[in-house]
């Protein structure tokens, strides 16, 4: 018996805090009981799930929860509550801010079990990847309670006697988060924590794919604030809204004035899509869209570590992250022995529940990324690709979902489907023979987010970091290119978007800069030499 036919049972009869949610339809998932158990002891409001919108689970396609599509004139009523917040907050010590963020932390670590069961159920992912996603939500709040006492400004010299000059920063302003469904709840934490810390309240809509974590998040953000508030005296309400929903929820956050910077996190064409909008409001834009990742494995690689991290870094999230490896060049001297590897590791991989702990891979999210990906496995067939793997499975135990065996794809030419990334776990791989020319491939596509190399030669090492290299946000060695730490800037370059959220000094993106000069002496000099005398 499955994990899913285990949570089946049973499940008729339950009662719980949410038990009074709106009536789930015919095709109603069977962990459909468990889910409502889950948002009861999250704490999520039972009138929360009740709407249109319906949500589902990728592991068995069935409905879940129904929750309610937020109206443009609900999401700009939300976003002037947070404004209507941001004058109070701005005004906060950072280092109380830090202390909520703190309390924030705790609570997660005390629903980090339950909040990753609910991560796995609604996006597929397995058990272990679930819990992993919630204790990156609580790095990043220890990191930016730390970050709180350290929002450093500089003491500049002036050329001016008796002047000082000086770098402030100073909150900026309600900040908006539009999340994918792959990372439901860690992206919006890597934004909302450093943003709180910096004094911006936050509007969030998350993808109408994994709208219940968002709700559970809520709960437990506002239950914390509501203790914080009374333990401090420090007022921490309308600090967060969730918009759920799709298209109209997102354009209000890229429209409305009261919004200085949107982060969004998804693919190219919405990123396209948004930044003529915050463009013409002259708003920032925290862009982190697509990402074709590629690795090269040279002749002095560790080949049992390098096919670890591939495996990993191909195959985990079922090719749903951001950062999936999906082009590899192996060298010429090694591929007739590596490349074999890599098809028996796709075809002996445990496919299936992603709640049962034998499982490596889970379902793809929904029917059109299976589809996605056959089209893509039958236009590198056309190109010559030989294709090994990819094909659907469980179809007739779970109908309605999408599972799909990893694919590895041989390719004469880096052409065709290799120069488009496709989100699934398909690892198109080509041979080499100079490290100039491997690289030179590697950058040949359009987007810049992250990149390894597997090698024990120093100088193959540097020259993949070095500035004529890789030219990724994220350039690794001999580790894959996936499961990036929170202390270190996340984002890529060219059609990734260019934005950098996480650790590092990505924290002032959420800040202004204000640039001091104040003159403490009875003169008054002007910069340059310049005379000015009216007598």
């Amino acid at each position: 018996m499955s994990a899913i036919e285990r949570k089946s049972h049973g499940a008729a009869g339950v009662q719980s805090a949410a038990a009074t949610a709106q009536s789930i339809p015919g095709n109603a998932s069977a962990l459909q009981g468990e889910v409502t158990r889950l948002l009861g002891r999250l704490g999520v409001d039972p009138a929360a799930l009740r709407g249109d919108l319906a949500a589902r689970t990728p592991i068995d396609g069935g409905v879940t929860a129904q929750v309610p599509e937020t109206t443009t004139a609900q999401a700009q009523q939300a976003i002037e509550s947070a404004a209507a917040a941001f004058a109070r907050w701005r005004l906060v010590p950072a280092p109380r801010r830090g202390e909520l963020v703190r309390c924030l932390g705790d609570a997660l670590r005390a629903s980090r079990e339950d909040l990753g069961r609910l991560v796995s159920i609604e996006t597929g992912k397995i058990a272990s990847e679930g819990l992993g996603e919630v204790q990156e939500m609580i790095d990043i709040c220890d990191f930016a309670t730390g970050l709180s006492r350290q929002l450093y400004g500089l003491t500049i010299a002036s050329e001016r006697p008796g002047h000082r000059m000086m770098e402030t920063w100073h909150p900026l302003g309600v900040v908006g988060v539009i999340s994918a469904f792959n990372f439901p709840v860690a992206v919006w934490a890597w934004n909302a924590a450093l943003a709180l810390v910096c004094g911006d309240p936050v509007v969030w809509k998350p993808s109408e794919k994994t709208p219940l974590t968002a709700l559970a998040v809520q709960a437990i953000f506002e239950r914390t604030a509501r203790e914080f508030e009374r333990t401090t005296g420090t007022p921490a309400e309308g600090l967060l809204h969730v918009l759920t929903g799709g298209r109209a929820a997102a354009e209000a956050l890229a429209d409305h004035p009261a919004v200085p910077l949107l982060s969004a996190t998804g693919s190219t064409a919405m990123g396209r899509a948004l930044a003529p909008r915050l463009a013409r409001r002259f708003a920032r834009a925290l862009l982190e869209l697509g990402g074709n990742n590629g690795a090269i494995v040279c002749p002095s690689a560790d080949q049992e570590l390098a096919l670890r991290a591939i495996a990993f870094a191909w195959m985990g999230t079922a090719g749903q992250r951001c950062t999936t490896l999906r082009r590899l060049f192996v060298h010429r001297d090694l591929a007739d022995s590596f490349v074999p590897r890599l098809a028996r590791v796709a075809a002996a991989v445990v496919v299936g529940d992603p709640l049962d702990s034998a499982t490596l891979v889970g379902p793809l999210i929904d029917r059109t990324a299976f589809e996605s990906m056959q089209a893509a496995l039958k236009e590198a067939a056309s190109e010559g690709g030989k294709v090994e793997g990819g094909a659907r499975e469980h179809a007739q135990r779970w109908p309605n979902a999408w599972y799909a065996r990893p694919a590895v794809v041989s390719m004469p030419r880096h052409s065709g489907p290799v120069l488009r990334e496709t989100f699934a776990p398909i690892l198109y791989v080509m041979r080499y023979t100079e490290l100039d020319d491997a690289i030179a491939a590697h950058n040949a596509v359009a987007a810049g987010l992250s990149s390894s190399i597997f090698t024990r030669d120093a100088r193959e090492a540097e020259r993949f970091v070095a500035a004529d290299g890789s030219d990724c946000g994220l350039a690794n060695v001999n580790i894959g290119p996936s499961g990036a730490e929170i202390g270190g800037a996340f984002g890529g370059e060219k059609e990734t978007g260019g934005g950098r959220e996480s650790g590092s000094d990505s924290w002032k993106t959420y800040m202004r800069r204000a640039t001091n000069t104040i003159n403490f002496s009875g003169e008054l000099p002007l910069a340059q030499g310049v005379k000015f005398d009216i007598g």
